[in-house]
């Protein structure tokens, strides 16, 4: 068990990171920075959140780190957040790009990724800095992982989403092994983040709204383009991290997936045989098996009604996230968003849930953080209290009352 005698090791495998718009300039190559000034100067940020007075906290490292051991949290895994260079919004979001946008989009993310290895960097031990690829060029991409894991970033790459209509092939390609084999030689775990696989609806109130609904489903596809892929049995040491899609919708999906698979596997005639020709031997273990095997869950403030399907899911499969610093996170009452989700619940399943199992998927040396953690972690005795009143500045998700967002 981590952590101190009476404390948490808290690790949140969903946090945002990333550089000022020009403070990219430098991690660019010098053949790319006539480009970046030109674009730079005509660029108009779309986020508030990133124009504000609190902006910094995606750069600003001694600040990053005040405001998470204030929260409790010792450690964390940096998905990115800020506009790369050559990109119109936040490159989570983005669409893959067309062969014309390629060449500059794929120099942006390189120069994200060379700045967050030094953000990482600058905090030891305590940054799993995740990876951005492009999927338009599979060589570059392969070149990029064993570039960045020897950098020392250790948070695995960022699967992009693929939308319907895209350039690039679905997921479940054989053109994309060769990443597959690199992140299974090198234990790099293959990260797939909620919002990124959405198609294009533009920006009307209805548009959004249908966002909301289909987002998450969106993302999960990923899950079963690479069951029914076979990328888990050429790829047997490969881990899947599905982040920010909640964790509730888990169970029922594992299921709906058995069942077609037996439906399409069956030895017997059934009306779905005729689809399954030679897909047992592609894409061999059923997919529960995959999940047991090869899958986790970033579950960003779990919430009440995810947690007691936490056996179903896998205790050793959950991996709690602030989700620092959205609004949507649970920062700076991340304490209480633990107590809502896991008072009364084993301590030892709590602190895997919080820190261990994190630490195990993406490395982190737990004597290295359990010292941190003994000075500013979640008392036991303080997580193990229900929550009976919310705190009335909290926005994020976790503390919502009643329904069942994004469970499915």
């Amino acid at each position: 068990m981590s952590g101190a005698p009476d404390r948490y090791t808290v690790i949140s495998a969903d946090c945002h990171a990333g550089a000022d718009l020009l403070d990219y300039r430098p991690y660019l190559e010098k053949r790319h920075h006539e480009e970046f000034d030109a674009w730079a100067a005509s660029y108009v940020n779309p986020y508030e959140d990133l124009l504000a007075d609190t902006a910094d906290r995606n750069w600003n490292s001694q600040r990053r780190l005040a405001e998470l051991e204030a929260d409790g949290i010792v450690a964390e895994v940096l998905f990115p957040n800020t506009i790369p260079p050559f990109f119109p919004k936040a490159s989570l979001m983005a669409q893959p790009p067309t062969a014309a946008e390629y060449e500059m989009r794929w120099a942006g993310l390189q120069a994200h990724n060379r700045w967050l290895a030094d953000f990482c960097a600058d905090a030891p031990g305590r940054r799993a800095g995740v990876v951005q690829i492009l999927l338009n060029d599979v060589d570059a991409a392969v070149k990029e992982i064993r570039r960045t894991r020897r950098a020392g970033l250790t948070g695995g790459i960022l699967l992009p989403g693929v939308p319907p209509g895209s350039a690039v092939p679905e997921l479940y390609s054989a053109a994309y092994d060769p990443i597959w084999a690199v992140c299974d030689e090198l234990d790099v775990p293959v990260n797939h983040h909620g919002g990124s696989a959405s198609p294009p609806l533009g920006d009307e109130p209805a548009a959004r709204a249908v966002f909301m609904v289909e987002t998450t489903w969106f993302s999960h596809r990923a899950l079963w383009h690479l069951v029914f892929g076979g990328a888990f049995r050429r790829h047997p040491g490969l881990k899947l991290v599905l982040t920010e899609q909640g964790s509730g919708w888990i169970p029922g999906v594992l299921d709906m997936l058995d069942y077609y698979h037996g439906r399409l596997v069956a030895a017997s005639a059934t009306a779905e045989a005729k689809f399954g020709a030679g897909l047992a031997e592609a894409m061999g273990k059923g997919p529960s098996e995959v999940w047991r095997d090869n899958c986790f869950v970033g579950a960003s403030f779990m919430r009440p009604h995810e947690v007691p399907l936490r056996d179903r899911i896998g205790l050793d499969k959950i991996m709690w996230g602030s989700d620092y610093p959205h609004d949507e996170g649970t920062t700076p009452y991340s304490r209480e968003g633990l107590r809502i989700a896991y008072a009364g619940l084993p301590r030892e399943e709590v602190a895997a849930m919080v820190g261990g199992n994190a630490a195990r998927v993406y490395g982190f040396d737990l004597s290295l953080l359990d010292p941190v953690a003994a000075k500013c972690g979640p008392l036991v005795t303080e997580i193990a209290e229900p929550l009976t009143e919310i705190p009335p500045q909290a926005t994020s998700p976790a503390f919502a009352r009643g329904g069942s967002v994004r469970v499915w």
